[in-house]
């Protein structure tokens, strides 16, 4: 079903000496959380951890699968916020939530979600006359959109409540603070930067340009949006007691998800729950472990399983009644892994 997106992923993949430290890097964290998670999780009651899932409010439960769901709908306008960009205007929102939604819950499970989600993306868009060049520039607008929104997040988090990444960092209040001010100041610096005048990158066909001031601020709001429907979805799943501040956990879930994201660990296993069992070592462990899995359950599996579903149905009733758009050539292929990787250096 997949034949010229499954040649599109190792085409993606960078080959560069960088992209072997980047692999060290990832499978050192891996590792480490992986020894601090066994460390953490020796001491659990098995029946104590059933008994926290059972005692779970269907209520509750509801309550975070519905912000899930609003964060998976607002992932579907990082998809047409691009689309959006990149001047294919034409396509309608249906096009942009089918992308958005099964690329970024497939990326989400299988891992290094810019190849799987770009395969992903490409099976879908390229029916609809877009290139490999224009998927391209599509996951590069949706990773800035990512970027941005998590910088945004972290940046007022930490500012707002400091106590919350020294909970990772074990750094001193006044040095999370002014990491915070830098992330922001970081942030405005770049607004200001598109601001100014068009801002073109790349070279040739790769090239792309920048959302301005205005639509920048739109891409920090949509990021902002998602993070805060995901972090919401685990607050609803946490223990009732101790009562921390949303915006505590907020914090440290984000930091959480980037290390995840940073290992490209499938859903960030194991690395994400470590720092969340860590960051929040104040809750019961029996009872955050069984919010985590619900997490997992509702963000993770559910979507990933309904994805599967509609790539299947859409497969079985439009698959071999749709011309297929020509498979594009290896050497675009190749320069097109190469632009992402460059870009995603750059930023």
């Amino acid at each position: 079903m997949l034949k010229r997106e499954r040649g599109i992923v190792p085409a993606f993949a960078p080959k560069a000496p960088l992209s072997w430290i980047s692999f060290a890097l990832s499978l050192t964290v891996f590792i480490a959380a992986a020894l601090m998670l066994y460390h953490i999780l020796r001491g659990i009651d098995p029946n104590k951890l059933v008994a926290a899932l059972k005692a779970t409010n269907p209520r509750t439960l509801l309550a975070g699968g519905g912000f899930v769901a609003a964060g998976y709908l607002t992932l579907t306008f990082y998809d047409l916020f691009a689309l959006r960009t990149i001047g294919r205007a034409d396509l309608a929102y249906r096009v942009a939530a089918l992308g958005g939604f099964t690329s970024y819950s497939v990326g989400h499970n299988i891992g290094a979600s810019v190849f799987s989600g770009g395969a992903v993306r490409y099976h879908i868009y390229s029916s609809y006359g877009l290139s490999v060049v224009d998927v391209t520039k599509i996951c590069f607008i949706a990773g800035l959109t990512f970027w941005l929104g998590n910088v945004a997040v972290l940046g007022l988090g930490i500012l707002y409540a400091p106590e919350a990444a020294r909970a990772l960092d074990h750094l001193p209040l006044w040095a999370n603070r002014g990491f915070a001010i830098f992330l922001l100041a970081l942030l405005a610096a770049y607004v200001a930067w598109v601001s100014t005048r068009p801002r073109l990158i790349g070279r040739e066909k790769w090239h792309l340009i920048l959302p301005g001031g205005g639509l920048t601020l739109l891409q920090i709001m949509i990021g902002i949006i998602d993070l805060g429907c995901c972090a919401a979805a685990m607050y609803m799943l946490m223990p009732p007691q101790p009562n921390l501040g949303f915006v505590t956990v907020a914090v440290i879930f984000v930091a959480a998800t980037l290390l995840g994201f940073a290992s490209h660990a499938p859903g960030g296993l194991g690395v994400f729950d470590t720092a969340m069992l860590i960051g929040l070592w104040q809750f019961n462990k029996e009872e955050l472990v069984a919010g985590l899995l619900l997490f997992r359950l509702l963000y993770y599996i559910v979507p990933f399983v309904l994805s599967l579903f509609i790539l299947g149905i859409r497969e079985a009733l439009v698959g071999r009644g749709v011309p297929s758009a020509a498979a594009p050539a290896p050497a675009a292929i190749a320069e097109a892994g190469e632009y992402m990787r460059r870009q995603s250096d750059t930023t």
